[in-house]
């Protein structure tokens, strides 16, 4: 049986709103990610590839989110009856006959660092992945993101190894990609985790 490749939706967790990624949101994403210590260690391919200005950013985001491959989502917290937009993350390389899919393109306003909004967007991605019909959802980082990479093993994801000379870093450099999944059985016990992380967790996001 195939997987579903799911329709882009709105999905509302208990603090975060992720919306389908329009162009006209980029200023906003822009302003929430746009910034040296996002990229310091591999996003958008390094720092060197860090856009100068929100025009750039524009341009940038054309070719790196995936639009084509799958759902690059808008990440927000609503805030005095708007919205307070605090990062990106995708679901894509949707491949619905091998039941493979990818959670990747991860990036926060430093300001909700090590918060629970990288949680609860985990678990509304995976939930909406795993309830589609996918097998495998895998997950990556620089080999060098020491933050990232020990973020996706505390989701509860299993490191498979290290793809050597990946791709190129904005810089010429070579970039070195771990490579984590999360399979259809092990998400009961992941998802578990995770909601007991987030039940736990009672701090106001620093967003004022």
């Amino acid at each position: 049986m195939n997987a579903q490749r799911p329709e882009p939706k709105s999905l509302r967790g208990r603090t975060v709103v992720l919306s389908p990624l329009a162009r006209a949101d980029l200023p906003e994403l822009y302003s929430a990610i746009g910034r040296p210590e996002v990229f310091a260690a591999g996003y958008g391919g390094g720092p060197a590839g860090l856009p100068a200005d929100a025009e750039a950013f524009a341009t940038f985001a054309e070719s790196y989110y995936p639009w084509a491959t799958g759902i690059p989502f808008l990440v927000s917290v609503p805030r005095d009856g708007g919205r307070v937009v605090v990062g990106t993350s995708s679901l894509a390389d949707l491949d619905t006959v091998n039941r493979g899919a990818h959670i990747g393109w991860t990036a926060y306003d430093p300001r909700v660092w090590a918060t629970s909004v990288n949680v609860e967007c985990k678990l509304l991605l995976l939930d909406l992945a795993f309830s589609h019909g996918f097998e495998r959802v895998k997950l990556q980082a620089d080999a060098v993101n020491t933050r990232s990479r020990a973020a996706i093993l505390k989701l509860g994801a299993t490191f498979e190894g290290i793809l050597r000379h990946d791709r190129v870093r904005a810089n010429g450099s070579w970039r070195d990609t771990a490579m984590y999944s999360i399979l259809s059985e092990e998400w009961p016990a992941v998802r578990a985790g995770l909601e007991s992380r987030l039940a736990a967790d009672d701090r106001a996001l620093p967003l004022s």
